[in-house]
């Protein structure tokens, strides 16, 4: 483990003393946690360490993932081995034009007991589980989206004006194709802010793909190990937002975002080429990531180096171009680039 800041930053929201060393103690007995919980994952989705970690910082962070990847990526193995290792309910909806709200959230069916008195029973739904792998999210209506939404924000659902909990924790984990895109229904703006994270997942490298022939072609089929309960993810989700954070860090936070948008920003670029800007949300994801990607890689409190490193996953969905950065051929992608260097 390094030391407990990089610099002689003042520690956000921590006494004079300095941060309290039971939550130190902890912090360092999580990392090693989820350590042994990304080799075991490691070992059933090959060359996507990226993949994994952007994973697994969303759901130490608490929030929801936004996986976009052509078919055949492991998407759907992912997940499955998430719900494995990390002790977690998953499940799968395929989402398709004709997906109702129903169809997800569940329904009340009415029943008749034995002595002919009759009555509603609510029928949960696939929403009702503690990982979700909303597949192909963007081809259902955007009713079905807003159903899922309100889920997805306030972790519960109504269902003929009655409000249902869903369990803890839940995560949704939603994928897009992003060549296939006739007969889609894009995201709206506020839907997309729900994600904590845009995680893209490209080919594996030409070592990993040969690893994942010899592991997935032969009758010997390597089942994942669980490492977590979902006890053990709500305690890391709440020690999260116990570690200690730099001002430097915070302040990288601020510059950053505020600079992705036309009305605050002083970057000509920015004000040219964005349409709008990230919202107070991508500051509260960004200050959740970092300190979850700091527990990742086995230090103490966060940096500004997880700032820039997560920059383009928290930020990218959260922005529009304008028509003259279409025009111009200015991708989102180089925007935040020009955005990170204000802060390194």
């Amino acid at each position: 483990m390094s030391s407990v800041t990089e610099s002689n930053d003042t520690l956000v929201g921590v006494p004079e003393a300095g941060p309290d060393q039971a939550v130190l103690e902890d912090v360092e007995r999580l990392g090693h946690r989820i350590k042994a919980a990304r080799v075991a994952i490691g070992r059933i989705i090959f060359g996507q360490e990226a993949v994994i970690d952007g994973t697994l910082v969303t759901l130490l962070s608490g929030g929801h993932c936004l996986l976009i990847g052509v078919p055949g990526l492991a998407k759907t193995r992912l997940v499955q081995t998430l719900g494995v290792v990390l002790g977690l309910d998953a499940k799968r909806v395929q989402f398709t034009p004709d997906l109702m709200p129903a169809d997800i959230l569940g329904s009340e069916v009415l029943e008749q007991d034995e002595s002919g008195r009759r009555g509603f029973r609510f029928i949960p739904g696939p929403v009702f589980c503690q990982l979700l792998m909303a597949d192909e999210i963007n081809r259902a209506s955007p009713r079905t989206q807003s159903a899922l939404l309100q889920a997805m924000q306030e972790h519960k659902v109504s269902v003929a004006g009655h409000y249902h909990d869903l369990p803890a924790p839940f995560h949704v984990l939603a994928t897009q194709n992003p060549i296939e895109q006739e007969g889609t229904y894009p995201l709206p703006e506020a839907q997309l802010d729900r994600f904590l994270m845009q995680v893209d997942i490209g080919y594996p490298d030409r070592a990993a793909e040969r690893a994942m022939l010899a592991a997935t072609t032969t009758d010997h089929d390597v089942a994942p190990e669980a490492t977590l309960t979902q006890e053990d993810l709500l305690a890391a989700q709440r020690l999260v937002r116990r570690v200690p954070m730099g001002e430097s860090v915070v302040e990288a936070i601020l510059t950053l975002v505020r600079n992705g948008r036309p009305e605050t920003t002083a970057l000509p670029e920015v004000k040219l080429h964005v349409a709008w800007g990230p919202g107070p949300r991508a500051s509260q994801s960004l200050a959740l990531a970092c300190r979850a990607r700091a527990i990742l890689q086995g230090r103490l409190a966060p940096s500004v180096d997880d700032v820039v490193a997560l920059a383009r996953p928290v930020l990218i969905h959260r922005m529009a171009p304008t028509l003259t950065a279409r025009a111009d051929g200015v991708t989102l992608g180089e925007i935040i680039d020009r955005l990170v260097q204000t802060v390194e």
